[in-house]
């Protein structure tokens, strides 16, 4: 419990010194707030002693009694407002800064990463599992720091006024603290168990909403809600049975602390009847002996939410240790823009397995167009993977402009280059967003260039909004056409120097076809060019085209060059004519 403690602590960084203040806050309030009870037992006890004619009170006494609850009252409501100015914000400002520094690890680690770590386990950590830290997390401390002080506090005032009262007190809280210990240490066995079918939901849920589509058009929309269902009652199951395994302990450090509390009052009353304490003291213990225990039998709670929390902590410093990929890197300015891949291998996964790439060699000089053809699977997307360094080479080296890719920072790398996809994403923005995503410090007259020059104004133009249109989750409003004129515009926007087109225009209809290569032709001139495409009309007219196939590179030359060969190339020009070609008989 110690430990989770003080790493929570630390992760409030900057902000500590305000946690631990109002902490100090928190225990001068709970002083305030017994304070009257004191005073009232004390009160109680001189006006006892006035009725038998022991003492006299001066009626001034009322109004000091009335001054003196009303200044404990005051000081309670200080202390409260201070511990709740300095403390309940510390989540809100610290979980923020670590949700952006995630996003910014992420957008630096490998994309091997997100095939080792589910999406749906970074998705909880980041959202519910912080979201546990970001509201729990000071007031756990809190409860903890101002339980155990208060009590040490207690346990000092007892041992003065009456030392059985004191070692009754020191005997609950120790049985208390045993139990406290047994459930921290459960709770840190058995959390992980919960955050991971927590996890396994988030990534159920993720899956069902991405499938939904292709469910429906089964009319399987029930069965693809399965996995969901057995994740949730799984993560039902867990967490009872951590309910389950935590009841005896907690009714353990419970019993323990009524017993203390009837033991403080006998000791107090055996103290009163030998002699050892006046009415006063009497009254005040057996008044406060049931609630002098309040703030640890809180710390139930907080002895679960600690074991949890400390999972959040360490699942939160798992994503913060994933090395980047470019942690060597240096922001380098290219002074050339060729392409070069000297004896590449490489394959997907940890710990290798079949290489995608093997031996692959090539030179694309700067300003030229090189197309890359291959049957699916031979590794033709990996290729552009590896040059924008979505991943690392096993062996060999990938130059741009000379320097080896690793030498440099992917914002530095990633600067020099525009990408177009056959799946295109968009932003839930407006047309105009998404196409200054490629130049964010652009102009609206800039936008509407870029958009002009990509075909976009054609159909822009007829939306009631106009560039302003807001374009739905991933673009979902538009059509496949209207989504790669959008992206088309974006990479025109960002003027690269070297452009990257992996199957483009591969599922676009005929119509939309003519538009989107007459926007490529505008993004590709006088620019370093690498086309990944099928169809014979994208590729030859490129200045080299590099036949990929089984990994390594089967054939190179121009599109004439390697018609005159036997081979691979022939063979893929041969079919996709005949595909090209045909039509529906009458």
């Amino acid at each position: 419990m110690i430990r989770a403690l003080i790493r929570i602590v630390r992760w409030t960084g900057p902000y500590k010194g305000r946690l631990l203040a109002g902490c100090v806050c928190s225990v001068f309030m709970t002083w305030a707030t017994a304070a009257p009870t004191m005073f009232a037992a004390w009160l109680l006890a001189q006006v006892a002693a006035d009725a038998r004619g022991v003492l006299a009170l001066d009626p001034s006494w009322v109004w000091l009694s009335v001054v003196v609850l009303a200044a404990c009252i005051a000081l309670r409501f200080v202390f409260t407002y201070g511990k709740n100015r300095l403390q309940e914000s510390i989540g809100y400002e610290v979980a923020p800064e670590d949700r952006i520094k995630i996003g910014n690890i992420l957008k630096r680690v490998p994309l091997g990463y997100f095939s080792e770590v589910k999406t749906g386990d970074i998705l909880a950590t980041a959202t519910t599992e912080l979201a546990g830290l970001e509201l729990q997390g000071m007031k756990m401390v809190d409860a903890v720091i101002n339980g155990y002080v208060n009590l040490a506090a207690i346990v000092v005032f007892l041992c003065a006024m009456e030392p059985l009262a004191g070692l009754a007190a020191l005997a609950g809280t120790a049985v208390s603290s045993l139990a406290l210990t047994a459930m921290n240490r459960a709770s840190a066995r058995l959390t992980p168990m919960a955050h991971k079918q927590t996890e396994a939901l988030a990534g159920d849920i993720v899956d069902y909403v991405r499938g939904l589509g292709t469910a429906k058009s089964y009319g399987r929309e029930g069965a693809a809600m399965d996995p969901i269902l057995s994740s949730v009652r799984r993560l039902k199951d867990v967490r009872i049975a951590i309910e389950f395994g935590f009841t005896p302990k907690n009714v353990v450090h419970l019993v323990a602390l009524k017993l203390a509390s009837v033991g403080v009052v006998a000791a107090a009353a055996w103290g009163f009847t030998a002699g050892r304490l006046d009415l006063w003291t009497l009254l005040a213990l057996c008044a406060f002996s049931f609630t002098i225990f309040s703030g640890i039998e809180r710390v139930n709670d907080s002895a679960h939410m600690l074991g949890d929390l400390n999972d959040v902590l360490d699942r939160i410093e798992e994503i913060e240790a994933t090395p980047f990929i470019d942690a060597d890197g240096k922001d380098l300015t290219l002074d050339r823009h060729d392409v070069e891949l000297r004896d590449v291998a490489f394959s997907y996964g940890r710990g290798g397995g079949k290489r995608v790439l093997d031996g692959v060699s090539f030179f694309i000089p700067e300003g030229t167009t090189c197309a890359i053809v291959g049957p699916s699977g031979s590794g033709k997307t990996t290729i552009a993977n590896l040059i924008m360094r979505f991943w690392d080479v096993d062996e060999g080296a990938v130059l741009v402009g000379g320097h080896d890719v690793r030498e440099l920072t992917c914002d530095s790398l990633l600067r020099n280059f525009s990408a177009v996809f056959q799946s295109v994403y968009l932003f839930n923005d407006s047309i105009e967003n998404n196409i200054r995503f490629g130049k964010p410090g652009a102009t609206p007259e800039e936008v509407e260039e870029a958009a002009r020059r990509a075909r976009v104004d054609e159909f822009a133009s007829d939306l009631p909004e106009g560039y302003q249109t807001m374009v739905g989750e991933g673009g979902g409003s538009l059509s496949g056409g209207q989504k790669q004129r959008i992206s088309i515009a974006r990479a025109l926007l960002k003027d690269a120097p070297i452009v990257i087109l992996d199957e483009a225009t591969a599922s676009i209809d005929p119509e939309n076809e003519s538009l989107i290569q007459e926007a490529l032709s505008e993004l590709i001139r006088g620019k370093t060019v690498i086309v990944i495409a099928h169809r014979l009309a994208t590729i030859e007219h490129a200045d080299q085209i590099l036949v990929i196939d089984g990994g390594r590179v089967a054939q190179c030359g121009t599109h004439t060059e390697l018609l005159a060969q036997e081979g691979t190339y022939r063979r893929f020009v041969e079919i996709r004519s005949r595909a090209e070609g045909w039509r529906i008989g009458s």
